[in-house]
């Protein structure tokens, strides 16, 4: 029997780091909308219909964009990899530059939370961009 404390190092596919990234992203930004019910007046303006999202066309608007990274938790597992790249680098940047800006705008007490996850999502969705732009060609 060897006792060694060497673990199995497996080399894990492109594919499913990209997917799981996605999925880590995709997570965080439901968390960041459910804590924010409990930010003082958020509920009173959800009833009200003086929130952000108040009109149909931006909450259509909203989960075109928000669809977008659970549908990538799919879509990189199953494109082919030029696509796929393609895909992981705009999307990735674009949603690195869109948590920058709402991170760097929403700098107030009740929203560090907000502030955090918004950074934890831009080191994964830089992650996504490095990934992607240095997968290895056959």
């Amino acid at each position: 029997m060897n006792n060694s404390t060497k673990f199995e190092d497996v080399k894990i596919n492109v594919k499913i780091i990209l997917a799981g990234l996605w999925t880590s992203v995709t997570l965080c930004y439901l968390y960041g909308d459910y804590f924010e019910l409990y930010a003082p007046g958020k509920a009173r303006g959800l009833v009200e219909g003086t929130n952000l999202l108040d009109s149909p066309p931006k909450l259509l608007l909203a989960s075109v964009v928000l669809a977008i990274p659970a549908v990538m938790v799919f879509l990189s597992l199953i494109l082919k990899p030029a696509v796929n790249r393609t895909l992981n680098l705009i999307f990735g940047v674009f949603f690195t530059l869109v948590m920058l800006f709402i991170g760097i705008t929403s700098f107030s007490d009740w929203y560090l939370f907000y502030v955090f996850l918004a950074m934890v999502e831009c080191v994964i969705t830089i992650l996504i961009v490095k990934y992607a732009w240095s997968w290895k060609k056959e």
